[in-house]
């Protein structure tokens, strides 16, 4: 089944991780064997190959920079600056990825409404490019809010606006705060340009005042859910509500922490913490009860961002294993209109009301 994932760190695995994804999942962890710089090495789950062979036609692919002041001991770059010169970084590998023919830019209606005919004609899925929507993945990176529209002259279509811990904009995950005068007006220009918000991320206080103050079209890319996992990181069942109310649609996470309580960093694995694909499902099926129907979720498996195969659910090699997902839903009695909804139609549905405007 043609499947949208709406959040995968590609350009951060090819320019921070170094990672040729061109090549084969297999391929890539070989090159890693013995390499100890990142947790992940030599457990790669995502490759352009493998999102061919799932059948992955179009994904929500990231930029991502974070900037840290002196203070904050989390990993980034020490001005907006040098985060602003990382994105540009990366979106040049897109651009390159695009001159190859290996991916294609989706930035409105007319190139969606192509890119599936393409992957939905005649022909290997082999010879086919990778759609992108390119994200913003916390708003640091942009030096001055005019720095927006010059991001959105590049395709730039949602923007994060946090990611973890404080930001110049916003308020991530761990830490606590609103928005702010700048933040504020962030979503102003957001919203004149029609850039999707990505709720994911923001912190309890933020979320709900940027809830209060744009106007836009709001989805939660990669987001699980607060009632199975007690976090700040997931969304409690009133912002699901929100957002269900927003028209939004929520992106199911693969990443273990985020799906099963009491994850311990380098001690738990998902064999002993029963992490499959099913609890997935268990956190999509919530928000379906909250919501009444399967029209709010979707996947964004946010699969090797920053973690790979000792950290995502234990039945998934590769990303082309998402394919096991409709099988999963069937069993829990979903209707074949509801699984096509979850691995494509509810993404394509939000796009089409964003990008008809």
């Amino acid at each position: 089944m043609f499947t949208i994932d709406a959040h995968l760190d590609l350009s951060m695995n090819a320019m921070e991780w170094n990672r040729d994804i061109r090549q084969t999942v297999d391929t890539i962890r070989k090159r890693e064997i013995g390499m100890s710089d990142k947790p992940d090495r030599a457990k790669a789950t995502v490759s352009l190959p493998q999102l061919r062979e799932g059948n992955v036609g179009l994904v929500v692919a990231t930029q991502i920079a974070r900037y840290v002041a002196p203070d904050n001991p989390l990993p980034g770059w020490n001005s907006p600056e040098q985060a602003w010169a990382q994105t540009q970084a990366q979106v040049a590998w897109y651009k390159a990825m695009e001159e190859e023919g290996q991916m294609v830019q989706i930035h409105n209606l007319e190139s969606l409404e192509a890119h599936l005919k393409v992957w939905n004609g005649e022909g290997s899925t082999e010879k086919k490019p990778i759609g992108y929507i390119l994200s913003l993945e916390g708003a640091d990176s942009l030096v001055t809010v005019q720095h927006v529209e010059r991001a959105y002259n590049y395709g730039l279509r949602a923007i994060g606006p946090a990611h973890y811990g404080p930001g110049r904009y916003a308020q991530g995950t761990d830490a606590t705060g609103g928005l702010g005068t700048k933040g504020r007006e962030l979503l102003k220009e957001m919203e004149r340009l029609n850039i999707i918000l990505d709720a994911t991320h923001l912190c309890d206080d933020s979320f709900w005042e940027a809830m209060d103050h744009f106007h836009g079209a709001i989805w939660a890319s990669h987001n699980n859910c607060r009632a199975l996992v007690n976090h700040n990181r997931q969304f409690s069942d009133e912002q699901i509500k929100e957002l269900i109310r927003r028209e939004a649609v929520i992106g199911g996470a693969l990443d273990a922490w985020m799906m099963v309580p009491g994850w311990v960093r380098g001690k738990s694995t998902p064999e002993s913490t029963n992490c499959n694909l099913e609890v997935m499902i268990d956190h999509l099926d919530h928000i379906c009860q909250l919501a009444g129907n399967a029209l709010h979720i979707g996947i964004g498996s946010d699969l090797d961002g920053a973690f790979g195969k000792e950290q995502c659910p234990y039945d998934l090699e590769t990303i082309a294993d998402l394919q096991k997902i409709p099988d999963l839903l069937l069993k829990r009695g979903y209707t074949d209109t509801d699984i096509q909804n979850v691995m494509h139609g509810n993404w394509l549905r939000f796009l089409r009301r964003v990008w008809s405007k």
